[in-house]
């Protein structure tokens, strides 16, 4: 039987959220055993230490929402909320360089990101932001992505036009190496969605309405 709690990255990247909003998400995280907390850097410390001992991985942002930082801020960034307790890391990769063609700059900065592993352990996470992409693009980016040996390509930050759609996943699925996991996020507020977003190849699913999601 589908448990599907454990696909969910319980989110909170509102500007606004306060730290009894932050509490409250850890503790239904917990509650329900869901895979992960992601929460914006300046929350992390306080995720962090809501979530020790427990199953479920505290999780912050990267070059969040545009990705167009410089590689080496988005490496300091990373490796400060790594020493702060993050398990996992979700980066917006640099879509403006994509978009120029320049896939090396978009490798180099995964691969940057990735080599924080000889000295933290650490799933990673790279926001390709579909609705800013073709097809074609999200086929290339895929492959990209597979290339550099993350963890997971995910969809959206759900700061675009639009979240995740199901011809996302499958262009994706067909694109992707085997190791890479797919991570579905952008619009996803429901239990029906989310179960066709699973059966579509989904293997995480971020969502700020994780109560909703699971028909609470």
């Amino acid at each position: 039987m589908l448990r599907l709690a454990e696909y969910i990255d319980a989110t909170n990247l509102k500007a606004e959220a306060r730290a009894e909003d932050i509490e409250k998400l850890c503790l239904d995280a917990v509650k329900y055993n869901m895979a992960a907390v992601c929460v914006n850097p300046y929350r992390l410390a306080l995720a962090a230490s809501l979530l020790k001992g427990t199953p479920v991985k505290p999780c912050t942002v990267i070059g969040f929402p545009l990705g167009a930082e410089t590689s080496r801020m988005k490496r300091i960034q990373a490796e400060e909320m790594l020493k702060k307790g993050a398990l996992e890391l979700d980066m917006v990769m640099n879509v403006g360089a994509f978009k120029d063609g320049d896939y090396e700059l978009v490798k180099k900065e995964i691969k940057e990101v990735l080599s924080l592993k000889q000295d933290f352990s650490f799933a990673l996470k790279v926001i390709v932001e579909t609705a800013l992409l073709s097809e074609e693009e999200l086929k290339v980016v895929t492959r990209l992505v597979s290339e550099t040996g993350a963890d997971f390509i995910k969809t959206s930050t759900g700061f675009a036009s639009r979240g995740v759609s199901l011809r996302d996943i499958e262009i994706i699925r067909v694109s992707k190496s085997e190791a890479l996991k797919i991570k579905a996020s952008g619009g996803i507020k429901g239990k029906d969605w989310a179960l066709k977003l699973v059966e579509a190849g989904a293997e995480r699913l971020g969502t700020s309405n994780p109560l909703a999601v699971l028909g609470l």
